[in-house]
Formats: structure tokens, C-alpha cells, sequence
């Protein structure tokens, strides 16, 4: 609030395809996706068309004693995707809404079996979960969390399996593995009163693109299993394919085995391909199941107005329709090496550590000597400059574009990154002397 005087908000009139613009006819690629939400580009024809015909024939209806079809179809759809084992679904809004959900049909399930000294729950160090205060309590990032630390119950913190974390001869795998031991040794403690156990598979974003290996993943499920301690999968931010699958958690099953699934997957963001507020938590049968009962406390008792609103159940649909009309993952899979390739030139510049990359997701960070004061804002004021809307987390400056790539594009928004990070950096220099100008626009998406 207090640096808006000085750097105020870029005022948007429109959008089209990847493309933001400005009321003075300037544009901007959304590398970071507004948030991550918006999947196939702004103001897309076949999305908009769904919304139209939604908006003639029911916009919204409440659901307690209604249902509609669209909310119906999004829950057999999202059903299916995970082989029926997460058959259910309970609509919210937004993401942090999607975790209080979570936590609170975790406790209040071992509650109704008896087991109502289960009411504690274990999130990861550096972990973003949301700010409302049930989402805070399991976020472990202080600028959100600290002022209303009192507010809060207490949660327990594990290790992170941040790769970055790496000693000298560990590989991604050796930091999961050591990340593990923390979560045995708590559970072996405290198992008997933990609900629940809430993770971001692969990547905590807010952290800062901290990615990890999917063993950590196949590890905590077991533990979970071992220990009777429920599996809550964030997938708000790495779910709708950003990380190369369509849930993030479908990496943790190795190659050929049968899949792995959390007990409770939250989803939100890009579920609605950036148009409309919505978010949905998939459970299993079992936890369904103990809710069933003719006393209405033992029932699950959560609910808002806009609860499964027609017309965000219909941009989600639409948004299913792309991923299946477009094997989009196919897609992305084929258009990522394009961005990587082009990007790779900066594991050689001594500017920048860590250049990472996952699914749809690449990141860099900036070490505290070379990054500067406000490093974020400055990083993203020359980004637009250099046709890009683009907000680092801290010193961490990471790409999340919408599923638009081609070759001219990742050659262009690779060199508008590493000019932003010159003029950025001012006076540090890159270690090498073939600062690549910007290649010319490519054409609208």
C-alpha cells in the first residue's frame, strides 16, 4: 500500500491471447499467468463461448437441495481423471477456502470414527497454503503469517524437501529422503493426535519455485498409510498441468506402478482458465462415507452462497474440453524444451543460481549481493519496459506462462528476461559479453 504513491498499478484496458493491454496501446506477455490462473491465454473464443451459452440458461442456483449440470459433469469429469478414487467433491471459491475445507473434513472424519484426539495437522517448512486464518495456521511464510500469529492454532513444521537445500554430493533425491526422516521421527511422536498432513507436490511456488523430487511424494504417502495420518495434496497452484501432469501428485507413482492419490486434493486457480472464482476439494469414498448419519452434527457443515456456481463450473468444463480436444499436455510437452533451450544460456551467468525448471514451470533466483533493495519491484518495472508483466517472489524470478508456446515465443520471452535482468542489475555484469539483444515480436497468439 505505502509504495502505490510510487509505483502505481499498470492500469489494463483489455486482453487478447497471452497479451495484456495498457490504455496507452502498449502490451505486455503475462509470463506469470496472472497468478497462475489463466491457462490458454486471456479472453479465449471456445471458453467464452461456453460462458455465453451458461449466462442464457442458469447463471447461478444454490446447491443445498439444488444441483445443475455443470456442477454434476465437473465432479464426474475430475472423478474419472483420478480412476475414481476421488469420487467426491466439495465446491468453494478460492484456494484458501479449498484448505479450510480440507482441514476441517479431516479432523471432523476421525472425529466421527471415535479418534477425536486427531486434531492436529503437519505442514512443510516454507509452505503457502492461503491467509484465511484455518489456511494460515499450516503456511509457513512469515510476511503472511506473523501478524496474525496469535490468531492462529499451531500446526507442526517438517523439514522442506527443497532441492536447493543439496549438500555437497546429494542429489534432489538424497534432500527428499533426509526431508522424510523428519516426518517419520514427528509421526512416530505425535501420530495418534495428527489428522492430517498437508503438502504442494513438486513445487512450492510462494517459497520460490522451490521444487522437489517425486520420491518425497511416494514417501509421504506411505507414511500417511503407515502412520493412519491423512494425505492433504495442495494442487491450487502446480494442479491444470503445470507441473507436466494434470495433478501434480500423478508423478509421484513410479513409472509403471499403479498410481498413488492423496486422500484430499484441493484444487482452484487454473481450474476455471482465469475467468471465474472457483475451487473444489476430491476426497475419497471412505471419508464420504463416515459423514453419512441422521444427526445432523455428524454431517459436514460448510457452505457459502455462491457455492458451485453454474457459471464457474461451466468455465471449468471448458477448460477440461481444451485439455482433451488439445492433448494439451502432449503439447506442452513438446513446446517446453523450446522455453528450456532458450533459457539455457543463463546456467552459465554467475548473476543468477539454481536454474530450475518443472513441467511448465522455470525459475532462477538472485543471489542477496548481486539482487540489490526492492529487487522485485525494480525486476519488474524494467520487465515492463521490456514487454513483460512478470513479478518475482523475492530474489526469485520464475516464468509461468500460459500453455501459448512456440519457438518464436520462447525466443523472445527468454531474451526479454535477460534483458530485464540486466537493466535490472545495473551495474553487476553477466559473465559473458554476447548480451543478446531482444529478438523482434512475435506475432499475437
Amino acid at each position: 500500500m505505502q509504495r502505490l504513491g510510487t509505483v502505481p498499478p499498470l492500469p489494463i484496458a483489455c486482453g487478447e491471447g497471452a497479451w495484456l493491454h495498457d490504455y496507452a496501446g502498449a502490451r505486455y506477455f503475462d509470463a506469470n499467468s496472472s497468478w497462475w490462473v489463466n491457462l490458454f491465454g486471456h479472453a479465449d473464443a471456445r471458453i467464452n463461448a461456453a460462458l455465453r451459452d451458461q449466462l442464457e440458461t442458469l447463471p447461478h442456483v444454490m446447491l443445498a437441495g439444488c444441483t445443475h449440470a455443470p456442477a454434476v459433469e465437473l465432479a464426474e469429469r475430475l472423478r474419472t481423471m483420478t480412476g475414481g478414487v476421488l469420487g467426491h467433491a466439495f465446491y468453494a471459491s478460492d484456494g484458501a477456502s479449498a484448505v479450510e475445507i480440507a482441514l476441517k473434513m479431516s479432523f471432523h472424519a476421525w472425529r466421527n470414527q471415535g479418534r477425536s484426539d486427531k486434531n492436529e495437522f503437519v505442514c512443510v517448512r516454507q509452505g503457502y497454503h492461503g491467509e484465511t486464518l484455518g489456511a494460515l495456521a499450516v503456511t509457513d511464510v512469515a510476511v503472511f503469517r506473523d501478524t496474525y500469529d496469535p490468531l492462529l492454532m499451531r500446526a507442526h513444521l517438517v523439514m522442506s524437501p527443497d532441492a536447493r537445500q543439496a549438500l555437497d554430493g546429494e542429489t534432489a533425491a538424497d534432500v527428499a529422503a533426509r526431508a522424510l526422516g523428519d516426518v517419520r521421527v514427528l509421526f512416530e511422536a505425535r501420530h495418534e493426535h495428527i489428522a492430517a498432513f498437508i503438502v504442494e507436490p513438486l513445487v512450492q511456488c510462494a517459497a520460490g519455485m522451490a521444487m522437489h523430487d517425486p520420491a518425497y511424494l511416494r514417501g509421504v504417502r506411505a507414511l500417511c498409510d503407515e502412520f493412519e495420518v491423512h494425505l492433504i495434496a495442495d494442487e491450487i497452484a502446480v494442479g491444470c498441468g503445470r507441473t507436466g501432469s494434470f495433478f501434480a501428485f500423478e508423478q509421484a507413482a513410479r513409472p509403471g506402478e499403479a498410481p498413488l492419490w492423496p486422500d484430499f486434493a484441493c484444487l482452484s486457480k487454473g481450474i476455471s482458465g482465469g475467468y471465474l472464482p472457483l475451487s473444489l476439494v476430491l476426497t475419497r469414498d471412505a471419508i464420504y462415507e463416515v459423514f453419512l448419519d441422521d444427526d445432523v452434527a455428524r454431517g459436514f457443515l460448510h457452505s457459502h452462497s455462491y457455492t458451485g456456481n453454474a457459471l464457474a463450473c461451466r468455465a471449468a468444463l471448458a477448460v477440461l474440453d481444451r485439455f482433451a480436444e488439445d492433448d494439451v499436455l502432449a503439447r506442452n510437452r513438446a513446446t517446453a524444451p523450446l522455453l528450456s533451450a532458450a533459457l539455457a544460456p543463463l546456467a552459465d551467468d554467475t548473476r543468477i543460481e539454481h536454474l530450475r525448471h518443472k513441467g511448465m514451470i522455470w525459475a532462477f533466483d538472485v543471489p542477496p549481493d548481486v539482487a540489490g533493495e526492492r529487487f522485485a519491484e525494480r525486476f519488474h518495472l524494467a520487465g515492463r519496459a521490456n514487454g513483460l508483466l512478470i513479478r518475482p517472489i523475492g530474489r526469485t524470478v520464475y516464468l509461468m506462462p500460459p500453455y501459448v508456446l512456440d519457438d518464436d515465443l520462447a525466443a523472445w520471452l527468454a531474451a526479454r528476461v535477460r534483458a530485464t535482468l540486466d537493466e535490472t542489475l545495473g551495474e553487476h555484469t553477466a559473465t559473458r559479453s554476447d548480451n543478446a539483444a531482444c529478438a523482434s515480436d512475435p506475432a499475437t497468439a
